[in-house]
């Protein structure tokens, strides 16, 4: 079965055409080869109203899986947490914590992000969401470690056992 997932660039520069945005590339084709139906990410600027309305949005149009990338640091317009934090239903900090780790044995500037990880549920939708880094090594270390479980969270959202091992 295909799951619909979205990506939301949120930077100020990429959504002025100052450069191009990338992370949001790098984790639309991630899902894409995983096979999940996506589109071309919707880059918007580091304002937490714009942001939270496109999560709320890209779940009502069906996305089980909402990946948001930058804004996740500790610079003043970063505010991509604080836009997510409050449609969260439940965080779920271990995944978040796993690409952290991840980043980690890359470089040290891992430990900066404030990325959450959580399930929003709006209605009888459910979704994941995921706060990824803005760099490209960001986006790939959080596809690292979400790729081989983005499945099985939307399954686990509708309600499947834990088992991860193959029918």
């Amino acid at each position: 079965m295909s799951y619909r997932a979205a990506v939301i660039t949120c930077s100020d520069r990429a959504a002025a055409d100052v450069y191009e945005d990338r992370s949001g590339r790098v984790l639309r084709d991630g899902l894409a080869a995983l096979g999940f139906d996506v589109s071309d990410p919707v880059v918007l600027p580091d304002e937490a109203e714009q942001i939270s309305f496109a999560i709320g949005q890209a779940i009502d149009e069906g996305a089980r899986i909402v990946l948001t990338t930058g804004g996740t640091g500790i610079g003043p317009r970063d505010v991509t947490v604080e836009a997510t934090a409050p449609l969260l239903s439940y965080q779920v900090p271990g995944v978040a914590e796993a690409v952290r780790a991840a980043g980690l044995a890359v470089t040290p500037l891992s430990c900066l992000s404030r990325g959450l990880a959580g399930v929003v549920e709006s209605g009888p939708q459910r979704a994941f969401v995921f706060n990824a880094p803005g760099s490209r090594g960001g986006a790939r270390d959080a596809l690292a470690v979400l790729g081989p479980i983005l499945t099985h969270i939307v399954e686990q959202l509708d309600g499947a056992d834990h088992d991860l091992t193959p029918s």
